[in-house]
């Protein structure tokens, strides 16, 4: 079969590799129909050292369950399902809190001999990782029922764990498909006021569907003084940060306000960052987010794709084929697509 592999910094090649085969009980094997570039793609197409061997990519995918190990039980050859970024048995203590990432029996899809960006994907923990889209779905909505892979429910992730809910003050910091999903996210949970930090026109257009009431294309401290001019100098309840750069994580404590909470979704491209008076301690500030639990999600945002309620899946700009997979990263590091979807 074909799939992506990354052997450098900028080196994305397609290149054929062996067909997966089950390994264990709870295995799964699926045909991929629809697979994405993610904004995390690019952090390793800017640093990867050279990597012999060559890196798996992809980690968000719809696919047709082609084979089931003897364990599986509620998937059947023939359903479509989406496959979340990290796979879980959905069982464990750590997922039954939803904190389906950290769960004992699971991983992450992406540098491993499993990722999305192929033609056949193989599914560890198939019966708890695996989620069946309903048989006669609209082809349409594919789109838009892959971002509750990653892209939709991580910024739905931000959101939620910053407690966005009705009457609160929200900034969003990137105009990337995370940080216009957050923006959708926060809309749907009835943020009174959200104001999009992002210079690119046609995504903070986006953005504005979505249900950005403000777009703030300032970066840095001139950013954060125009946020601070706009809620009255009081800062935003909840900060939903989606870059991953420090200067972003900078620009989040600047505008947060006092009691509020900064919620960080965007892969951290470092380890070391300020978190004493000047920061976060001095304002009593909240830190959380993470890498999204999107397998605790899927079920109750599934009915809001299939019956339009939200229509995330506006994120994909673009589409191509699998064999042209290195112009889609191109297109999303040079910021001329905002996220691409591939069919393989």
């Amino acid at each position: 079969m074909r799939a992506t592999l990354m052997y450098n910094a900028g080196d994305v090649r397609v290149e054929d590799v062996p067909e997966p085969s089950i390994q264990h009980p709870t295995d799964a094997i699926i045909r991929v129909t629809y697979a994405c570039v993610c904004g995390s793609d690019l952090h390793p197409y800017h640093s990867l050292e050279e990597t012999p061997e060559g890196r798996r990519m992809g980690h968000e995918a719809i696919g047709v369950v082609e084979q089931v190990g003897d364990a599986v039980e509620r998937l059947a050859v023939g359903d479509t399902v989406i496959v979340p970024f990290a796979w879980s048995d959905n069982t464990c203590a750590f997922c039954r809190d939803g904190v389906t990432t950290s769960c004992v029996h699971g991983g992450f899809f992406d540098g491993a001999s499993s990722a999305t960006q192929a033609e056949q994907l193989l599914v560890p923990q198939a019966d708890g990782t695996a989620v069946v889209i309903p048989a006669g779905t609209d082809e349409a909505l594919m789109p838009s029922l892959l971002t509750l892979s990653d892209v939709y429910l991580t910024g739905y992730h931000a959101a939620h764990t910053g407690g966005v809910e009705a009457g609160k003050t929200v900034v969003v910091i990137g105009d990337g498909a995370v940080g216009l999903s957050a923006v959708l996210a926060s809309s749907q949970l009835g943020a009174e006021t959200i104001i999009l930090m992002g210079r690119h026109e046609a995504r903070t257009d986006l953005g504005r569907e979505f249900g950005a009431t403000h777009v703030v294309a300032e970066r840095g401290d001139a950013g954060v003084r125009k946020v601070l001019e706009l809620t009255g100098g009081e800062g935003a309840h909840v900060v939903l940060e989606a870059v991953g750069h420090l200067p972003a994580y900078e620009q989040a404590y600047g505008v947060v306000r006092p009691g509020g909470t900064i919620s960080r979704v965007g892969v951290p491209q470092y380890e070391d960052a300020p978190v004493g008076f000047s920061s976060l301690f001095g304002k009593n500030a909240t830190l959380t987010g993470g890498p999204a639990t999107v397998r605790a999600y899927i079920e109750a945002a599934l009915p809001q794709v299939l019956d339009g309620t939200i229509t995330p899946g506006k994120v994909f700009d673009r589409e191509l084929p699998l064999s042209e997979i290195a112009e889609a990263y191109r297109l999303m590091d040079s910021r001329e697509a905002l996220k691409v979807l591939i069919r393989p």
